[in-house]
């Protein structure tokens, strides 16, 4: 079958290199710029491996020089010429700048208006214009080369896995509705009326059940649906690494999925990680930095000074100790000096939306004096030992929150992630992993007065608390994990419960009757009781890897069609409003929103 192109491409723009001098070529693509130099017309032709510099020379071909010489940005090209030195006219920003192609012939196969952005590297147009426009977006270098990245990161992973004998395997994405935490994206069903399908936030259920029918090491790159608020590194729809195997210890999930990160971080970006990755408990990350993702590029860890501020002059310190709260200092090393007042109190102002209801702080100036506005209610031995506990030197600016233990640990977990970027002690072109072990297994809803599971409710307890479940199920660790690259966590997993008794018994501690378990889980209850193998697993985010391994600010760089922060994709108009017809065959009715 014969297209209108009157010859075909046979090599790309970005290849070209001096070793190829005194070929003939044709290449193909969007006309990055144009120059007219008098005589002869210089074109930038720009494909998805690069750009190369066309000559349309008269006294060589007059027809093709008469055609360049009315294209403009973002038409579509195919052009057939040979391969010439630029001599002295290298341009040696581009990798093809030794060469330009003189052009013989040269065929204008599409038109474009004026783009409403240049595609080019650098532009400080809005967001929310490029998404609007995002096949335009998506020509420009930076987005084209971390969709690359993706598929090459994607393309290690299968290859990892299916070297250790993991099978790719697939889920539905029409489900039952079993929410795991989110809310789910619902699905009307035309075929029984009243009725709704799923869309699963993860394959949690249906990989298990994998495992319970034999398939002992399985793999997927799924799709999940969350109907939840969004960030920069959230979207409603996004892709995870499902990982889950049958016969296996928690070391045994974390050997292969540092296995798959060595050699995405070696194949995508030359990157040697040292493993095994170090690890750490939960207790011990949140209990030393605040988060149960510690970001371990840079020191400054929290100091518990709680038993000396029981017994301090200051109230503010004493009282929340009394109500069986906890006071930890962050100490920033020499962060008094390059901390001005008014930015001290900016980043206090910020950092109480985590839930403190203030944060103190001392600087200790460089001739030792203390500045601060609750030095004043410390005797001069409360003053001695505090700098001894928290080992505060000149230079040095120190912050303090008394509040309930957790509010503590959020507050001056995410201030220390804000210190380390502010006073230049994180190394971007660093990769640090850990992995984060030994999850509660609960943790407790003040609003709905009962537990929730921490990660969901399928993990495992330690067989050594096992027997906490009954009387203190706060006190119960899951065999949990977590791994975390710079501060993101990127994965997170646990060994399953394959016991049908200790699932119910677990559904009940979560306040799910026996009668809501049958109705939302039955199929998976009756599934355990035939024969289920101790079996666990683990999700890895590919769109924060990517972002993270990239370097991008925000997974929607790393997703060729992302949402907004609120949920909508500006270039296809979605969501929006259907027919009367489709919602009657649905037999829905649309309430109006009275806001």
């Amino acid at each position: 079958m014969k297209t209108s192109m009157q010859f075909h491409r046979d090599t790309y723009c970005g290849t070209l290199r001096a070793e190829h001098e005194g070929n003939e070529v044709v290449v193909a693509g969007w006309v990055q710029s144009y120059r007219d130099h008098g005589g002869c017309v210089f074109i930038d032709l720009r494909d998805r491996t690069g750009i190369v510099q066309l000559r349309f020379d008269p006294s060589v071909a007059e027809g093709a020089h008469s055609v360049a010489d009315r294209l403009r940005h973002e038409d579509v090209v195919i052009v057939k010429g040979a391969v010439v030195s630029r001599g002295d006219n290298t341009n040696d920003r581009l990798p093809t700048g030794a060469i330009e192609i003189s052009a013989l012939e040269l065929q204008v196969l599409s038109k474009a208006k004026t783009p409403p952005f240049l595609i080019e590297d650098d532009i400080d147009t809005a967001e929310l214009v490029r998404l609007k426009y995002r096949y335009l977006d998506l020509r420009r270098g930076p987005l084209q080369e971390a969709l690359l990245a993706r598929a090459k990161i994607t393309g290690v992973v299968r290859r990892t896995l299916e070297e250790e004998g993991f099978l790719d395997l697939e889920t539905p994405i029409l489900l039952k509705s079993t929410p795991e935490g989110a809310r789910d994206f619902l699905v009307p069903s035309r075929i029984h009326p009243g009725e709704f399908y799923a869309l699963p936030q993860s394959p949690q259920i249906l990989k298990q059940i994998f495992m319970i029918s034999g398939f002992d090491r399985y793999y997927q790159i799924a799709r999940c649906f969350r109907d939840e608020d969004l960030r920069a590194d959230r979207q409603p729809e996004f892709t995870q690494v499902d990982v889950e195997m049958s016969f296996v210890e928690p070391d045994d999930v974390m050997d292969i999925i540092e296995s798959v990160l060595t050699n995405v971080f070696k194949e995508v970006a030359n990157k040697d990680i040292t493993t095994p990755f170090p690890r750490m408990t939960y207790a011990d990350a949140v209990g030393t930095y605040g988060l149960d993702r510690p970001d371990l590029r840079f020191g400054m860890p929290l100091t518990d000074v709680t038993d000396w501020a029981a017994n301090c002059d200051f109230k503010v310190f004493a009282s929340a100790v009394e109500r069986g709260g906890i006071v930890k200092a962050l100490r920033a090393e020499g962060g008094g000096v390059s901390t001005s007042r008014t930015e001290i109190d900016r980043i206090v102002k910020d950092h109480c939306a985590w839930g403190a209801r203030g944060i103190a702080w001392i600087r200790k100036n460089e001739d030792g004096s203390l500045q601060s506005p609750i030095v004043k209610f410390f005797s001069e031995t409360e003053i001695a030992e505090l700098q001894e506990a928290v080992g505060l030197q000149n230079g040095d600016l120190v912050f303090f929150v008394a509040d309930q233990t957790s509010v503590v640990h959020n507050t001056l977990g995410n201030l220390r992630n804000t210190l380390g970027r502010r006073l230049n002690l994180i190394d971007d072109d660093e990769f640090n992993f850990v992995w984060v072990t030994e999850f509660p297994m609960f943790e407790w809803d003040e609003d709905e007065q009962r537990h929730n599971a921490m990660h969901h409710p399928f993990t495992a307890p330690l067989s050594e608390d096992a027997s906490l479940l009954g009387e203190t199920p706060a006190k119960v660790r899951a065999l949990a994990y977590d791994v975390v690259l710079n501060g993101t966590e990127i994965g997170g997993g646990s060994i399953r419960i394959h016991d049908s008794e200790l699932q119910a018994r677990v559904f009940e501690l979560l306040g799910i009757s026996k009668e809501e378990a049958e109705a939302r889980f039955g199929f998976f209850m009756e599934a355990l009781r035939y024969g289920t193998p101790p079996h666990g697993g683990i999700a890895l985010g590919l769109d924060r890897l990517v972002m993270l391994l990239t370097g991008k600010p925000s997974i929607r760089d790393v997703i060729a069609f992302p949402k907004t922060q609120r949920g909508t994709c500006l270039m296809t108009e979605s969501p929006g409003p259907v027919g009367s017809e489709q919602l009657e065959e649905l037999h829905i009715d649309v309430v109006p929103d009275d806001n």
